[in-house]
């Protein structure tokens, strides 16, 4: 059994001039991503691999999950194909995870992790918030089925819904 957890890049600036990729988060952002690892935390979630878009806001959100998991931020798994990817690039990424990791973490961005979060199971978010978290658990031993295996929803989080 494995579980794959989607989240959407949290809350970025628009207040500074600046390309794209090097947007930073915002203070909700920085409230929220921390906010959001500990109700995860508090259901007892171990997550294996922490894998990310290079791109400034979702590297941000990533780390600040991983300070709340006491992982050390060179863990981190960077992947470029993740920025703007769209759902078809989700799938070969979680095709070629590690099998040795059998929850993994990946912090993108919208449209790409909504399209692919909405083709997996029955249960559709409409568009992920910013720092949603969407989770899935795949009947199978390795990251490799995934396209093929059967995908069961697990949760769906995000910071203004208190549960």
């Amino acid at each position: 059994m494995k579980a794959l957890i989607l989240i959407r890049h949290a809350k970025s600036s628009w207040e500074t001039i600046t390309d794209d990729f090097n947007r930073p988060l915002n203070e909700r952002g920085k409230h929220d991503a921390p906010q959001m690892a500990g109700r995860l935390l508090n259901e007892k979630i171990i997550i294996d691999s922490f894998i990310s878009s290079p791109a400034k806001r979702a590297k941000k959100t990533a780390r600040l999950f991983m300070e709340e998991f006491q992982v050390s931020k060179e863990e981190i798994i960077l992947i470029p194909e993740l920025y703007n990817a769209a759902a078809s690039v989700f799938f070969k990424v979680v095709t070629s995870l590690d099998k040795s990791s059998n929850t993994v973490a990946i912090f993108a961005h919208n449209p790409g992790i909504t399209d692919f979060v909405n083709s997996l199971t029955s249960f559709k978010t409409g568009e992920m918030p910013t720092c949603g978290v969407f989770a899935i658990k795949i009947n199978s031993d390795s990251w490799e089925d995934f396209e093929t295996a059967n995908k069961d929803f697990w949760f769906f989080k995000y910071p203004k819904l208190k549960n």
